[in-house]
């Protein structure tokens, strides 16, 4: 908590301090956690307006008027720091994937935190750089926000709610309503980094090759593959579920079925051990940088190459097809010759994924 003496408030204790009830209250400390930490590093035109909400331009697209994409997501994940990012990052760029796999400009963010009592400032510090960072480098503000502080043992050290807002250009329309049989599922890389990389933090594994969590904001290599004026059907990022969940809920949405080809689909070799190690499947282990574009089969061959020259899709591959099924099941044919079914999970393979 600040000390204050004749008109002096002390700086915040970045290295020592930790999070007390009076900096969720309203007063003095509030104040100054908010200006010396949050807007500090997440300080821009719009955010430094000062008011209960940010005031934003009306959005354009090639200078006409757009369409209104927005999402919210609620960030949970434990450990906050892994292997490749931290909550503060993830909470950035799974925002700003919602956003984009509707086809839309990501544009804005707001971000609300839930602090614990006791959590220590230098933490705090770290996640609030590293989702400055991760804004700056995608070109979408922090633009208002809130904070609110819960008493030790309420909470989780720290909880993350981001919501974005982008737009969208007319002609644009994606949905997992849209699939048609024979149309091509394709993934813009390996699956099951991001769960992988949590795990073997929380459970203190180490393996011969490091896993790193695959977060990373997409709206770029989106734009690139709608910039080819091919007819994408549906874009999604496979996280909680994993891959299996999300084309489950696809093949649903649009009464068709799917059938994947397990050789044809990119898992890391130390991820598969581990997930071998770890009784893990996976088909339904998290992603947070990877995206499933589903297109007419005709298309395939243009939009892969549009993500196999983006940096966050040089290992997109083609895994299988949507069929007509009345079940809507989601089949895998094995590396062994079989098949099987890949349903979705009755439970949570790993809680607090994201």
């Amino acid at each position: 908590m600040a000390e204050v003496k004749r008109g002096y408030v002390r700086p915040l204790d970045l290295k020592q301090g930790r999070i007390d009830l009076t900096h969720g209250s309203g007063g003095r400390s509030m104040v100054q956690l908010i200006s010396e930490l949050f807007a500090k590093h997440l300080g821009n035109e719009y955010l430094g307006q000062g008011n209960d909400g940010a005031v934003l331009p009306a959005p354009t697209v090639d200078g006409r008027a757009g369409r209104i994409v927005m999402s919210t997501d609620c960030h949970v994940v434990s450990p906050l720091f892994f292997p490749g990012g931290d909550i503060g990052c993830l909470s950035v760029h799974g925002t700003i994937n919602d956003v984009a796999v509707m086809g839309a400009a990501p544009l804005y963010l707001a971000a609300g935190f839930v602090l614990e009592e006791g959590f220590p400032l230098a933490d705090l510090a770290r996640i609030v750089e590293s989702m400055a960072r991760a804004a700056r480098e995608a070109g979408v503000p922090v633009v208002t926000g809130d904070t609110k502080v819960v008493e030790r043992g309420k909470g989780d050290g720290v909880f993350i709610t981001t919501t974005g807002v982008g737009v969208l250009r007319d002609g644009v329309e994606l949905g997992g309503s849209r699939v048609r049989p024979g149309d091509a599922v394709i993934i813009s890389g390996s699956m099951g980094d991001h769960g992988v990389a949590i795990m073997s933090k929380r459970e203190n594994l180490s393996f011969d090759a490091p896993i790193e969590s695959d977060t990373a904001a997409l709206h770029g290599l989106i734009a690139d593959m709608l910039a080819t004026g091919v007819d994408l059907r549906c874009l999604r990022d496979p996280t909680r579920g994993g891959l299996a969940a999300t084309l489950n809920e696809i093949a649903g949405q649009s009464g068709v079925g799917m059938m994947l080809h397990e050789k044809a689909i990119p898992v890391k070799q130390v991820v598969a051990a581990a997930c071998e190690f770890l009784g893990l499947d996976p088909l339904y282990v998290a992603n947070e940088g990877k995206l499933i574009a589903i297109c007419a089969a005709a298309d395939t061959k243009r939009v892969l190459a549009a993500m196999r020259a983006h940096p966050l899709g040089r290992e997109a591959a083609v895994i299988g097809e949507a069929i007509a099924d009345d079940h809507h099941f989601v089949q895998l044919t094995t590396s062994f010759g079989g098949r099987r079914i890949v349903d979705w999970l009755a439970g949570d393979q790993l809680p607090r994924i994201c």
